[in-house]
Order: structure tokens, then C-alpha cells, then sequence
């Protein structure tokens, strides 16, 4: 038989791929989310309710017949308008009540969904590897590192195993969140006076995030394991935005600004922060998860022109 996964968080940008990816590849699929409308019944794909989860509740009548869990679901972006304790609640607690039911209903593994800001803020100096102490900078960050935590704990002495994968920022068809706002500034018609912008980003197509997914939901050295997740190479804001452009077979259109001029136009329009995370590294080495045989999918720039190009 094949192994039969739950999904939570099925309709989310990350939810409807893997959901997509695991029943091409041959996994029986069981799709669990808030609004199961948004979900189309297909004869392969078994569909189920997900309740609130800043409530209490039970996991076990979701996990009947189950073999692995995906746990997607969550607060998946970090923002100052949640309190900590609604973070905590969603990403952490609700993780550990799921681990403690996988663990009484036997199942083989739960596959963590977390995220860079489990180990870093916005932005980091050298190069990230899982050896990095985690220094999360927020209340999304630590939710997910605190989520980490509770899934090691309550799976410790248990037969069912479990691993947590930090993604950096996916891109992709109909991405969201910081990736589809450089999007929508590619698609201006306009130069854009961000050439000399420095910072480079770790990124990661949505399909190289997929084979990761597959990959550590079977392989015995993933086991109880942290595994960061990125493309091959960082790019900096001007090379995405060029590889975007390329999508639409238009010239980059970059203008080079002085960077101090850009800090002070960003420090009067009160936003210093999103120029800090533009013009700051975030790089991770994904060796780790390589050296257990998982391979990034594309080249990050042609990747990148395909986003739009597929549009």
C-alpha cells in the first residue's frame, strides 16, 4: 500500500502544490483545510474539515487510516498585528497536540513545515547552516521554533519519527506574500531605481520545495532532523527583478541610485525596515538536505522568467 498523508493547510500557495505533487507521485491523499469549498472533489483525493486552530481540539478523527502528516497549517507570515500568544497558539500548541496524536495513533512520520525564521530574523550575516544557533527576531519566528521544539519533544521516545524542513521564501506560479510584491513591481511599466540594491536572498522554487516534501516523508536519514531548504545560488534584488522582466521578454530596466539616497527616500516614506531587508543578506547552505540526496529543481534566474512567462 501506498503511504496515505494528510495535508493540513491544503488550500494555501504550499498546500495546493504538494497536494497536486504527492498524487502524481503515487501517494493516497488526504486534504484537510479551514474552507473545503476551495478544494475541487476528485475521485483520488479524499477531503476533510480543519478546525480552528487557536482553539483546542482533536487531531484524532483526522488521522484515521493515516501513515504521515504534512503539517502546513498555520500562521504563515510574520506580521505586528498578531499578538504572540495567537502565534503561539496556532503554529506551536497546535503542533503539539497534532504530535501527540500522531504519536498514540503510530504513525510513521510528521513532516514540520517551518520556516527560515525559526533560525534568523529578516536578515543574517555569513551564511546559514542548520549548525547556526537559531536567533528567531519575531513572534512568527519563534512560534515556528517553539512548533520545532514541541514536535521533538512529544515524538522523543515515540516510534513515530519526525523531521522539520526551514524553507526560505518560495516562489512561484501565483506565489504571495514578499515574492509577489517584487512581482508586481516587475510588472511595472516603468524603470525602477533599484540597481543598486546589494542584498543577496536565498530563494526557493515551489517544485524544488515539493521534492524536498517527497523526499523526507520516506527517507531514513531524514529522520528527527532540521533541514533548511533554498535554490543552489542567492540572488540579489536586481537580478530577480531582471530575471522577472525576462518572463515578460523586457529589458531590466534598472536605474543605478546612490544606496544612501534610497535609505533616506525609505527612511521619510517610514520604511526603514523594508529598505534594511532589501539591501541585507539572507543566505542558507542547503548541504545538509543535499547530502541526503535531495537536489534543487532549476536554475533560480530561468525559474524566475518562467513565473511570468507561464502567464
Amino acid at each position: 500500500m501506498p503511504p496515505r498523508i494528510l495535508i493540513t493547510g491544503a488550500t494555501g500557495f504550499i498546500g495546493r502544490f504538494l497536494t497536486e505533487s504527492l498524487l502524481a507521485n503515487g501517494f493516497e491523499v488526504r486534504a484537510a483545510a479551514r474552507d473545503v469549498s476551495q478544494i475541487s472533489a476528485r475521485p483520488d483525493l479524499d477531503i476533510v474539515s480543519l478546525p480552528d486552530m487557536s482553539e483546542p481540539h482533536d487531531w484524532h478523527a483526522l488521522l484515521g487510516g493515516v501513515t504521515h502528516v504534512v503539517h502546513l497549517a498555520g500562521i504563515a507570515h510574520a506580521t505586528s498585528t498578531i499578538p504572540e500568544s495567537q502565534y503561539m497558539a496556532v503554529n506551536c500548541e497546535a503542533t503539539r497536540a497534532l504530535a501527540i496524536a500522531a504519536r498514540e495513533a503510530d504513525l510513521n512520520r510528521v513532516v514540520l513545515m517551518s520556516s527560515v525564521r525559526a533560525q534568523s530574523g529578516p536578515s543574517a550575516e555569513g551564511v546559514l547552516t542548520e549548525r547556526s544557533p537559531p536567533h528567531p527576531t519575531d513572534a512568527y519566528g519563534r512560534s515556528k521554533l517553539a512548533a520545532e521544539q514541541a514536535l521533538a519533544e512529544e515524538l522523543a521516545d515515540s516510534r513515530t519519527d519526525w523531521v522539520a524542513l526551514r524553507p526560505v521564501v518560495v516562489y512561484g506560479p501565483g506565489v504571495k506574500g514578499n515574492m509577489a510584491a517584487l512581482v508586481r513591481l516587475a510588472r511595472l511599466p516603468i524603470p525602477l531605481p533599484l540597481k543598486t540594491v546589494a542584498g543577496r536572498r536565498s530563494l526557493l522554487h515551489i517544485d524544488s520545495l515539493m521534492t524536498a516534501v517527497r523526499h523526507v516523508l520516506t527517507s531514513p536519514q531524514a529522520s528527527r532532523r532540521v533541514f533548511l531548504v533554498a535554490d543552489e545560488e542567492p540572488a540579489t534584488v536586481p537580478e530577480i527583478l531582471a530575471a522577472l522582466r525576462s518572463g515578460l521578454s523586457r529589458s531590466p530596466g534598472l536605474v543605478p541610485i546612490p544606496a544612501g539616497i534610497l535609505a533616506s527616500l525609505a527612511r521619510l516614506a517610514g520604511r526603514t525596515g523594508q529598505w534594511q531587508r532589501l539591501n541585507a543578506d539572507l543566505v542558507v547552505d542547503a548541504a545538509q538536505l543535499q547530502g541526503i540526496g535531495w537536489h534543487p529543481c532549476h536554475d533560480t534566474a530561468k525559474a524566475l522568467a518562467s513565473c511570468l512567462n507561464a502567464e
